[in-house]
This record gives structure tokens, sequence and C-alpha cells, in this order.
């Protein structure tokens, strides 16, 4: 994930960032990575930005932002959150306050506008998850919302990110490769190499739409991790419900 060189002579190439859009802690529900071991493992893997985006709060992101600026400034944390809606999940960025779930995605897209923030499709056909997929919402999604997830490194069976790459190339959506990490070992295995800078909501978009998308996966050895989180977080009173009611 090195920089491109500076060509002898001549101007020097733009700079290139390394983006993971799509990241957990043990904020959320189903993850025991703490935030420092996330800032840790991004940094060390040489990703440049990491949108920090658990379900249904962002005090996790929040304190992995905290310690990217003493530990590893060099890694730009964007805070963002997973918000469940009524009509599926949603990927919300650049946040200064956590949305509530449970309202609309048009609700909550107009939210996260309101906070000048930015709104992605998660894993839009994943049948196993809080898929859009089901909604007669997704369509008219298409024209409220600023990316779509491609490459969700934990879609492991069917055809889900061959759809979500079909619908955004009909919608004219950029795609993005995300990790969707819910374990350290997870952090940065996909991302998007960009041009520019991703560290505002105008420098995210205009960087996008000549994303180069890493598709790494995980394995399902690391998917196998998760029940055993769930198990972990409802015992110590952190399950979904528990964790919302607790905001």
């Amino acid at each position: 994930m090195n920089e491109a060189p500076s060509r002898p002579g001549g101007p020097s190439p733009p700079a290139r960032r390394f983006v993971d859009l799509h990241c957990h802690t043990n904020a959320s529900f189903d993850s025991l990575a703490a935030p420092a071991a996330v800032v840790r493992a991004a940094s060390a893997r040489g990703l440049t930005h990491l949108a920090v985006t658990d379900h249904d709060r962002i005090d996790g992101a929040l304190e992995a932002a905290r310690i990217a600026r003493t530990e590893a400034p060099e890694l730009a944390v964007i805070v963002g959150e997973e918000v469940r809606t009524r009509d599926g999940d949603l990927i919300c960025l650049f946040l200064e306050r956590s949305i509530p779930s449970g309202m609309s995605a048009a609700e909550t897209i107009a939210e996260t506008r309101a906070q000048a923030g930015l709104v992605g499709i998660p894993h839009p056909f994943d049948r196993f998850r809080g898929s859009l997929h089901a909604s007669p919402a997704l369509t008219e999604l298409a024209t409220a919302v600023d990316w779509v997830e491609v490459h969700n490194a934990r879609v492991m069976v069917g055809s889900g990110n061959e759809r979500a790459a079909a619908f955004a190339l009909d919608h004219g959506l950029p795609g993005v490769a995300v990790s969707d990490a819910h374990s350290v070992m997870e952090v940065g295995v996909a991302y998007c190499a960009l041009d520019g800078d991703p560290s505002t909501p105008a420098g995210l978009l205009a960087a996008l739409p000549n994303a180069e998308l890493v598709t790494g996966r995980a394995t399902y050895f690391v998917r196998a991790v998760t029940p055993f989180a769930k198990l972990v977080q409802r015992a110590r009173g952190r399950g979904r419900g528990q964790i919302a009611s607790a905001r």
C-alpha cells in the first residue's frame, strides 16, 4: 500500500490513499476487537483511512479516532455507524452524533445529511444479513446514496457482490471494496486505493469514481469468530438490543 514514487524531473503523482470504509470494534454487539487494536492493525497494514462503523453507535469510532490521533497519526479514522433502518442497513460516515436505529432509510439518510455526512449501501444483496435486497426502497435509494459496496469481504456464499456491482453500474453509483472487519485479523483485507484526500466528505466523493478496488476476502475461520463474539457480548449485557437501549 505504498504511495507511488515521484517521477524524476517531473511533477509528483497524486498521493495515493488506502481506505477501508466499513469496520467494527467491540462497541458492536458482534465484535471483540478493541479500538486500539483495530487502529494498530490498520496502521501496520498501510491503510491511511479507516471508517469505524459499529452497529447503531459511534462511541467505538470516537475512541478509535482519539487513539489514532496520538498513537497512529498517519491513520485518519472516519467516524461512522452502520445503522439498522426499517428497510435494511446503511453505512453513515462523517458523523458528529449517533443516528438512532429503527427509522426508515429515507429518514436515516436525511439525518446523516443534516450532519453533512455521506451514506453508502452495505452488502445490499447478502440475504444472511440486514440488507436492503428485500426492500422496495432499494431502487428508490439509488438516487439518495453516495456509493454501494460491490465487494464486501464477508459475503462468503452466493452472488451478492456480483449483484451489488451490477446494481451500482445500472444506477451510476461508485462501487467500493470493504473488509467489514469484525476482528483485528480482517482489518484492511479489502479496501479502496484512491487519489486525493478522502478525509472530508467532499474529498471522498471526488475520489470514489476512480477508486481502485482491492478485493480480498475473510476466511471461513475468521467468520466463525463472530458467533462466539455475539455470545460473549450477550453475556456481558451487550447484545444488539441491550446496546441499542443503553445508548
